[in-house]
């Protein structure tokens, strides 16, 4: 992969992809430089948005911004790889809130392990009361310990790695879910993966019922790519699309022991959006068996 001839004294890369969320980026960038950045390469990877960056990049003179063409996470994270020389390299969404220890964090535990998911909270931007898509993402969403333990992979809002592993692995894949098939592709090539709970960072919670089936109808897109199509493929789909329901009946316990969720109402809006959906994920699922599009 090409690489530019940025100096060698930098040690690590931050890795950002962005695209039209200028307000969670700045938060994200200012929480950055509460962070040691000595010898760190900041990347801010844009695919190419219609609104201006000319302000973001004033209040961050320091950071790098560069503009990738090819939409998706996976094209923009290749960018910034290809844009820097650094070996050791940290990944963050433009919607995370890194934690002011993030970056030492991150260089204390990477030899531990060749890939290292951390934590990923979520924070309501909205006031309580909890509307039921935000009671659901605090319970259920971004559960990277889970993932990492006993999924064998990492989303790349909290990630970290090396220069010579991402280039024995190849590039993140546009069109799947790029950060779970880079990451299962390493493990599948006998590299390491851990989950450090002191990598933290933060992600905002969905706000209302049509942002959360936007996310979960990509995440099902996604995921229907990397199950596969030929008959076994949909055979399988087709059993864990049944299975919604049951796995649904199955978290309601997880729910009502939850400390994150405050009084019986956001409970109850919580098990309310559990139950629609996964009753909507089956609906897609058995259509995308079906070759019918979702």
């Amino acid at each position: 992969m090409k690489t530019n001839t940025i100096e060698s004294r930098l040690a690590a890369a931050v890795i950002i992809p962005h695209y039209n969320d200028v307000t969670r980026l700045g938060r994200c960038l200012e929480e950055l430089t509460r962070n040691d950045l000595a010898d760190v390469d900041v990347l801010i990877v844009d695919n190419g948005s219609t609104v201006p960056l000319n302000g973001i990049q004033a209040r961050f003179p320091d950071f790098r911004f560069v503009t990738e063409p090819e939409k998706g996470a996976a094209a923009a994270r290749n960018r910034g790889i290809a844009e820097t020389a650094a070996p050791l390299l940290l990944f963050i969404d433009a919607d995370c809130v890194p934690d002011q220890d993030w970056v030492s964090v991150a260089r204390e535990i990477a030899p531990k392990a060749d890939l290292t998911g951390g934590r990923v909270s979520v924070f309501d931007e909205t006031p309580p009361p909890r509307s039921g898509a935000e009671a659901f993402e605090a319970v259920f969403a971004f559960d990277f310990k889970t993932y990492v333990e006993k999924g064998g992979f990492s989303g790349a809002g909290n990630l970290v790695t090396r220069r010579d592993v991402f280039d024995a692995i190849g590039g993140f894949t546009n069109g799947v879910s790029e950060d779970r098939e880079w990451t299962m592709r390493a493990v599948a090539r006998g590299y390491s993966l851990a989950y450090e709970d002191r990598l933290r960072v933060s992600h905002p919670s969905r706000q209302d019922w049509p942002a959360l089936r936007q996310k979960w109808r990509r995440m099902t897109n996604e995921m229907y790519q990397l199950n596969g199509t030929d008959f076994r493929a949909r055979a399988r789909w087709i059993a864990k699309a049944l299975a919604m329901p049951i796995s649904a009946v199955v978290h309601v316990p997880k729910v009502l022991r939850s400390g994150r969720l405050n009084g019986p109402g956001e409970h109850l809006r919580a098990i309310g959006t559990l139950f629609r959906i996964r009753l909507l994920r089956m609906v897609w699922m058995l259509k995308q068996a079906a070759g019918l599009s979702i």
